[in-house]
């Protein structure tokens, strides 16, 4: 060492430590196991082969299951460009979590950024959920109509406050009382 230390390992007399192979490695990333639960009932297993078949077809990491009702999806980016898909919602046990579950997959079925404003991704999302309940025979209940209808409207007053210039015509029956698009 000369008059002044090359690094601060140099500075402290110390040696970095080093894996074996020269460099730290993440553990390799899986999904999220499934919830354990009790017995599993005829309509459970309908509920755990539609998420398998989901995520196989979908190519979807569960990074969470939630215990709350909400949910989020994302993708995330390598170095190298390849893309992972991810969510996190609650595990379906019946149909609002169904539900959540669906739209968070939604995102992922009708693509991010391709719909705007945000808004009308969200309104995407759903019907794609829901087209998909329908379609699977799966039930549809008056909270699950109620919590779609809600999602959106939340979502259209969002939008309003962020000052939305033009409201999408779909989106017109969930704008709130008292709200103005392009004011």
């Amino acid at each position: 060492m000369g008059a002044f230390a090359d690094t601060l390992w140099d500075l402290l007399g110390l040696s970095p430590r080093r894996s074996s192979s020269g460099r730290r490695r993440r553990p390799r990333a899986t999904s999220a196991p499934r919830p354990s639960g009790g017995r599993t009932t005829r309509a459970q297993q309908r509920y755990d082969d539609l998420v398998d078949e989901l995520k196989s077809s979908w190519d979807i990491r569960v990074h969470k299951w939630r215990s709350s009702t909400s949910g989020c999806a994302w993708e995330v980016k390598d170095r190298v460009g390849k893309v992972t898909r991810m969510i996190e919602s609650p595990y379906p046990r019946g149909p609002m979590s169904c539900a959540v579950f669906l739209h968070e997959v939604g995102h992922h079925a009708i693509g991010f950024n391709r719909y705007r404003p945000r808004c009308l991704e969200e309104f995407k999302a759903w019907e794609w959920a829901l087209d998909q309940m329908e379609a699977r025979g799966l039930n549809i209940t008056d909270s699950v109509r109620k919590r779609h209808f809600e999602s959106l409207r939340y979502a259209v007053a969002k939008a309003c406050r962020r000052g939305l210039k033009r409201l999408p015509v779909e989106l017109e029956p969930y704008l709130p009382e008292g709200f103005t698009v392009g004011a």
